[in-house]
């Protein structure tokens, strides 16, 4: 192992339950680097001089969570094309010039996990996003590049999912719809769960009537900040009911590769999260 390990972070608020430290400990074992990672809460009116002041003190590279997604994108000085286009950021990595760099893989983390992990096929499915901040933005142009047929954004904040909608740039697939009109719109072959509700211990009140008969439903978060919306898809009657925690293992993994060069064997790490309960 090298002699100085290397300091990143993940930057949330709440934060202190993530497991991002827990994961990229497991993948710097699988390559003997040594490497420190940690939690960082902190509110949002902090969150520029905490970032700048974590990388001015030799941080390495931070993973972002909610709800500081957006404001990792308007920190940076250079951001990769999934970052442009969702308006997003969930990694933050230092330059040589000292500027700052966003990337955005939850996108291409969630499709993996469905995909590849779940071995479940998106192409065709009418969806239902709910959420329209910085962990939908992250994933609504991978689910349109999956193929999911049409995409319905739904939030408590209306312009924010006609905004999105919009940004989106594919008025005949995708378009927003209000929080009310949940019980009369119909039902969904997968519904994606990107609200920070589960995080923030609140309770969605969703209509079963929009869960199709083999509906997939998926919540971006994991462990108990998932519970609710998934024992809500199992009375529904959905076919599928998963938490986030494969997308973040391959998150986690994007950004370890990202950072060190070399990409880690993520399921062994999937597998010993499940296996402890997780």
């Amino acid at each position: 192992m090298s002699e100085t390990a290397s300091r990143y972070a993940v930057f949330g608020h709440p934060v202190a339950h993530s497991l991002s430290p827990r994961i990229h400990q497991t993948f710097a074992r699988q390559f003997g680097i040594a490497l420190e990672y940690e939690t960082i809460d902190v509110a949002p009116d902090d969150f520029a001089n905490a970032v700048r002041d974590f990388f001015a003190g030799g941080g390495a590279g931070a993973n972002v969570t909610v709800p500081h997604k957006h404001a990792a994108l308007a920190l940076a000085d250079t951001h990769s094309e999934a970052a442009a286009r969702s308006g997003a950021a969930n990694v933050l990595t230092p330059q040589a010039d000292g500027g700052l760099a966003a990337h955005n893989n939850d996108g291409a983390g969630m499709v993996r996990d469905l995909t590849e992990r779940h071995r479940l096929d998106l192409r065709g499915h009418d969806t239902l996003l709910l959420g329209a901040g910085g962990a939908a933005q992250g994933v609504a142009w991978a689910l349109l590049d999956a193929g999911v047929d049409t995409l319905t954004i739904v939030n408590r904040s209306a312009e924010r999912a006609e905004a999105l909608a919009d940004r989106l740039g594919e008025p005949a697939r995708a378009h927003a719809r209000y929080w009310n009109d949940l019980a009369s719109i119909g039902s969904f072959d997968l519904i994606v769960n990107a609200t920070s509700a589960g995080v923030q211990g609140q309770a969605l009140d969703l209509p079963f009537a929009i869960v199709g008969a083999r509906a997939l439903c998926y919540d971006l978060s994991y462990g108990q900040a998932a519970t609710p919306f998934l024992s809500w898809a199992r009375a529904a009657g959905a076919r599928f009911a998963l938490d986030g925690l494969g997308m973040l293992v391959e998150t986690a993994a994007d950004s370890f590769a990202l950072w060190h060069g070399k990409r880690p064997d993520a399921d062994p790490v999937y597998d010993a999260l499940r296996a402890d309960g997780v």
